[in-house]
């Protein structure tokens, strides 16, 4: 009977033992050319037998040689069929495939949604400069029909406060060329005839004063008035009357709006 060298019980070390013990004796029986067991033999556990394995999967172990036998070593994953451990899982190339067209997509959205949020700047700053320019027209209209009474009137009795109050509505250099012109043309030719201009802005009975609008922007508007001059002095017998054009252009001033200049047509 084989000699068996146990350790402990239940699995572990003694386990291994009694079974390389058990494969030990197997093998000098086969050398001996010990027959197997008669019909007598049962699948009866015999005393000192050693306790077959259980089933499961076949280790084979070579025998050693006689009083050299050693444990053998410890079974590797491989020998049982195990699949080595997997490493983690890394993103394929279809996943790379996937993500391209979508980060384009992305990208021309946000091209998209940039052009719109410009798109919507320039069409509010394009609104905003519209309602300043028809705000502009009609200041620059009132301003003038103002405006034109004063600078195109002056009596001789008078003239300073008459020029003083036309300079006051005038800008730039026009405003420089009025005060020389009254100061050595106008002023001394209408002492020396009382002359005396009376300007109205014509107005057709039952309809609003004849002014247009040629041009305007938020700053600067040119317009056109249909003037009546009324002009008297010693030169002239009676009165006479000029019906004039003119252009006027107005710009907008820290103190409203100004004339800049006038042009008779």
């Amino acid at each position: 009977m084989a000699k068996t060298t146990t350790r402990g019980s239940g699995s572990g070390p003694g386990t291994r033992r009694t079974m390389t013990a058990a494969a030990r004796a197997a093998a000098k029986r086969a050398e001996r050319g010990h027959r197997e067991p008669g019909p007598a033999a049962t699948d009866e556990e015999v005393p000192g037998r050693p306790e077959a394995p259980a089933a499961g999967r076949t280790v084979l172990v070579e025998a050693a040689e006689e009083d050299g036998w050693e444990d053998p070593p410890e079974p590797s994953p491989e020998s049982f069929g195990e699949d080595p451990p997997q490493g983690e899982d890394k993103p394929g190339p279809g996943s790379a495939t996937r993500r391209g067209p979508l980060r384009r997509l992305n990208a021309v959205l946000c091209v998209l949604l940039a052009a719109g949020l410009a798109a919507v700047g320039v069409l509010g700053w394009h609104h905003r400069e519209d309602v300043r320019a028809d705000q502009a027209r009609v200041q620059a209209v009132t301003a003038a029909r103002q405006a034109a009474p004063v600078v195109l009137s002056y009596d001789y009795r008078h003239l300073d406060r008459d020029f003083a109050a036309a300079r006051a509505r005038l800008t730039g250099h026009f405003r420089d060329t009025y005060q020389k012109t009254t100061t050595t043309v106008v002023g001394p030719t209408a002492r020396k005839y009382h002359g005396v201009v009376k300007a109205t802005v014509a107005q057709p009975a039952g309809g609003s004063p004849a002014v247009s609008v040629v041009s305007s922007s938020a700053d600067r508007a040119v317009i056109l008035l249909f003037v009546n001059q009324v002009t008297t002095s010693t030169q002239v017998s009676g009165s006479r009357v000029d019906l004039n054009r003119v252009r006027m252009t107005m710009a907008r001033t820290a103190d409203g709006w100004k004339v800049s200049a006038v042009d008779a047509l």
